[in-house]
């Protein structure tokens, strides 16, 4: 009987702690023997491990079309990466602890390098790959031809294999991710340093090549720019776009006030129009076009004329050409000379009590602004055509000037536009 339960213990058949009990000492002594399978071979593949690598470079040019130029342009440099990948992956085999370390330091090395020369993430992670496939296979291949009962066993550590390719390939993603993101941040970086040069004019001549390349933008094209304001949600500039006509080649420079966006008019050197067609601004937003520069390097000279038209726009918004406007640019260019000018022909009038400066010098604007004409002046003011040309008259006494002379007019005409807009400034 007793012997009757011995047997069917040692079958496994017998009282359950007795079965178990005997189940993990089975399964390690099997680890053991895989374990030293895989370290018998494994120390044959890193004797042979430049024949290794010649048949991964030659999977790589065969099968990964991505890696076909790098081995072109640097076999040897490339032979020595997979060299030293190999030599490390396989020598984790054999002292996992202790070569562990250094080959995660290897494949990141990889991982970066590859991402700073953009080699795409899926041909590096096929190599990895490829790389894990050639070891096995070559683990398999000297287990079968120098004892083919063991090949077996080399089931049993598969699992710790691929696992090791796993981990490394998690690894060399993700420092490529982190390589590319920094990669796109100093691009970022350097090309909005570039932009806000040519936009404040201090760009070098040696410069304006790299940033026509950097914006792709020709260098020679028919450039304006349009400066944005107001309008704005959470420091934004709300719905951008919408201000450039639908189709137009253009680079955006947000700013912390004003955004300025760059328009390409034409490649050559015709005379084409400010970008006017379909120009349009959200509720509440000040629009500035600047006119029109010939080449890429003149871009500064149009960001502060579109920052003179943009400070002639209304404060609820509004949409102000520079080239419809340039009497009043003339005034904007000179503040001191404007204001001298605003004195100098409004002085006597300026000088009167408020409500009846204000009422003559209202009178005068509107009459100018109604090309001449009282009775469409009267209209807009509310009063008779005859109020209108009394109140001129009493201008001109004040003021010793004559609006039925064309210089005189002029001058009354910017002397208003620099009395109002030097006082809005």
């Amino acid at each position: 009987m007793q012997q009757a339960v011995r047997s069917r213990a040692e079958l496994g058949h017998g009282p359950p702690s007795t079965a178990l009990s005997r189940a993990p000492r089975i399964r390690s002594l099997i680890d053991a023997d895989a374990l030293r399978v895989l370290h018998r071979s494994a120390r044959v593949l890193l004797n042979n491990l430049p024949e290794l690598t010649d048949r991964l470079v030659a999977a790589l040019r065969e099968r990964e079309p991505a890696y076909r130029s790098t081995l072109e342009s640097d076999p040897v440099g490339t032979w020595q990466e997979v060299h030293r990948s190999l030599r490390h992956s396989v020598s984790s085999l054999l002292d996992p602890r202790g070569a562990r370390d250094a080959a995660l330091r290897c494949s990141s090395k990889i991982g970066a390098s590859r991402a700073e020369q953009g080699l795409p993430l899926d041909a590096l992670l096929h190599a990895f790959r490829l790389g894990g496939s050639l070891i096995w296979q070559s683990l398999v291949e000297e287990t079968s031809r120098t004892a083919p009962e063991d090949v077996r066993l080399l089931v049993h550590v598969a699992a710790d294999v691929w696992n090791f390719v796993d981990e490394h390939c998690t690894l060399v993603a993700d420092v490529y991710r982190k390589v590319e993101r920094q990669h796109a941040w100093r691009q970022e970086h350097r090309v909005r340093l570039l932009t806000a040069a040519l936009l404040d004019g201090t760009s070098r001549i040696a410069d304006v090549a790299e940033t026509a390349e950097a914006l792709d933008l020709p260098e020679q094209g028919r450039y304006a720019v349009i400066a944005v304001a107001g309008g704005r949600q959470a420091g934004r500039t709300s719905v951008p776009g919408a201000v450039v006509p639908a189709g137009a080649r253009v680079y955006w420079h947000t700013g912390v006030e004003v955004d300025h966006c760059i328009v390409l008019v034409g490649d050559g050197d015709g005379g084409e129009d400010e970008p006017t067609v379909g120009l349009t601004a959200p509720a509440g937003t000040r629009v500035g076009v600047g006119p029109v520069v010939a080449g890429l390097a003149a871009v500064g000279d149009a960001r502060r004329l579109a920052d003179m038209a943009l400070s002639m726009c209304a404060d609820d918004g509004g949409t102000v050409r520079l080239t419809e406007q340039l009497p009043a640019a003339l005034v904007m260019s000179c503040p001191e000379l404007g204001g001298a000018l605003a004195e100098r022909v409004l002085g006597p009038l300026l000088r009167l009590e408020p409500s009846d400066r204000d009422i003559l010098l209202d009178t005068l604007a509107a009459w100018l602004d109604c090309d001449g004409s009282a009775q469409r002046a009267g209209a807009r003011l509310y009063c008779h055509r005859n109020t209108v040309l009394n109140r001129l008259k009493r201008c001109e006494q004040l003021t010793g000037r004559s609006l039925a002379r064309p210089a005189d007019m002029v001058e009354f005409s910017l002397a208003l536009t620099a009395r109002r807009l030097l006082r809005d400034m």
